[in-house]
C-alpha cells in the first residue's frame, strides 16, 4: 500500500514539475493587452504592455477607437513584455475603448479597454513631510525641540556678542 502511495506521489509530482513550466510559459504568452492607468480623461498619456510578443517582439498598437491612431510596443527589459504609449486626444468622448496591438511575428492579436471619463480619477497629490537625506534634523519636527533649539541659538549668539563687546572695550577674560 505504501509502496503505491509512494508511486502515486512520485508520479505527481514529476508531471508538476515538468507541466509547471510549460503551464507558466503558456500563462504568459496568453497575456492580454494590460492598459494603464485604465481609466484616462482626454489629454493624459497611456501606457499598453503585454507579454504576448515575446522577450525580444515588437508589436503594431491600434488606438483608432479612441481616436489615437497607431503607436508602436518595443520590448522593455520587464519580464519580456513590449510597452508603447499614445495619448488621448482632447476630442476624445467618454466610453469604453478596446486598444489592440498585434504581435509583428506570428500576428498574435490582443486587446484591453480603456474607460474615458471627463473627470480626473486619478488626481495627483503633492508630496507632504519631510525628506531622510541624514542632513539635519536632528531634533526632529517637535515643537518643544525646535523651541529649545532656538533658544540654545539665542543664547549662544547673545553670548559671542558680550563676548566681542568686552573684547571691543579692552577688558580681559
Amino acid at each position: 500500500m505504501r509502496r503505491t502511495a509512494r508511486l502515486l506521489t512520485g508520479t505527481a509530482l514529476a508531471v508538476t514539475a515538468v507541466s509547471g513550466p510549460v503551464a507558466t510559459a503558456y500563462a504568459a504568452q496568453s497575456g492580454g493587452l494590460e492598459v494603464y492607468p485604465s481609466t484616462a480623461v482626454p489629454g493624459d498619456r497611456v501606457s499598453v504592455g503585454t507579454s504576448a510578443c515575446g522577450p525580444e517582439g515588437t508589436a503594431a498598437g491600434d488606438a483608432g477607437a479612441v481616436g489615437a491612431g497607431r503607436f508602436t510596443l518595443a520590448p522593455t527589459t520587464h519580464d519580456g513584455d513590449v510597452v508603447g504609449e499614445f495619448r488621448v486626444p482632447p476630442s476624445a468622448q467618454p466610453g469604453t475603448y478596446e486598444i489592440v496591438a498585434e504581435c509583428a511575428e506570428g500576428g498574435r492579436r490582443v486587446s484591453g479597454d480603456l474607460v474615458v471619463s471627463l473627470t480626473a480619477t486619478h488626481q495627483r497629490v503633492p508630496p507632504r513631510g519631510s525628506v531622510k537625506t541624514g542632513v539635519g534634523g536632528a531634533l526632529g519636527p517637535d515643537p518643544v525641540q525646535t523651541a529649545a533649539g532656538v533658544a540654545a541659538l539665542a543664547v549662544a549668539a547673545a553670548g559671542g556678542t558680550w563676548l566681542l563687546h568686552r573684547r571691543a572695550r579692552g577688558d580681559a577674560f
